[in-house]
């Protein structure tokens, strides 16, 4: 029996990087995938190519109507809600006197507020089943700070503490919530943070991979979207609270605690 058989999780950010690799793994352990993404487009393709237990939908994770109303689409098409994954992001770097307060609010908005209108969007599906998994993308960041990141790094703690209180608040309904906390993966998002932060801070794009990014892991690695999945899967598939109120960090050795 696969890990998530039959079970229906609802993935944000899901067309592309880390949260279609999630929604790949989820399909081949047996879950129903609603791909959420603001992008449809992308998020049909990604779904078409996941077969016939992926669905897209359309949503912009900080539009509270967009929200309720694909998560109730998709609890009606499946019969109810048993796992999210709240991953949708952006990054937007820059030194706090150079960051617009648009920027900063986009920032909080996507990440923070996109947590808590999909977590309040699916307990209410899983709160009468006395059961589901609510799983956060946050970051080595959700523990530690660095420069250009005023807004990410605050979010990021946001989201941590967010599903610390959800771990309490579920806790009765048997309703898990964790915290995925990755370093550095070789994603679209961050690839495409090399050149802004290497202007930003004056120095070479390699010095940005070998020294901001990686220099204090133990080996100097990358962070896979196999690593990231496999937490992913671990977290929905454990069925008790035992295993709730964390952040599990997978960073080769960045953050250790």
């Amino acid at each position: 029996m696969n890990k998530l058989q039959d079970k229906v999780a609802i993935v944000t950010g899901a067309s592309s990087g880390l949260g279609f690799q999630i929604a790949k793994r989820y399909v081949a352990e047996g879950a129903k995938v609603a791909l959420c993404d603001i992008n449809l487009k992308k998020a049909e393709d990604a779904a078409h190519e996941l077969g016939e237990n992926a669905i897209a939908v359309k949503m912009d994770v900080s539009n509270e109507d967009a929200v309720n109303n694909g998560i109730d689409s998709v609890a009606d098409k499946w019969g109810g809600v048993d796992i999210l994954v709240s991953n949708a992001g952006i990054q937007i770097v820059h030194p706090i006197e150079e960051f617009s307060y648009k920027e900063w609010q986009k920032m909080i908005s996507i990440h923070l507020d996109g947590a808590f209108l999909t977590t309040k969007a699916c307990v209410k599906h899983m709160y009468p089943k006395k059961s589901g998994s609510l799983i956060y993308m946050g970051s080595v960041h959700s523990h530690e700070a660095s420069p250009l990141k005023s807004a990410y790094v605050a979010a990021k703690h946001g989201v941590l503490g967010l599903a610390r209180v959800m771990a309490k608040e579920g806790a009765k309904y048997n309703v898990r919530s964790n915290v995925i906390c990755p370093g550095f993966v070789e994603t679209p998002l961050v690839k495409k943070q090399i050149p802004e932060q290497a202007r930003d801070l004056g120095v070479s794009e390699k010095e940005v991979i070998e020294r901001v990014m990686l220099g204090n892991t133990v080996d100097k690695e990358f962070t896979t979207m196999d690593d990231v999945a496999d937490a992913a899967v671990m977290f929905a598939g454990f069925e008790t609270n035992a295993l709730t109120g964390q952040s599990l960090i997978i960073s080769h050795g960045w953050h250790m605690k």
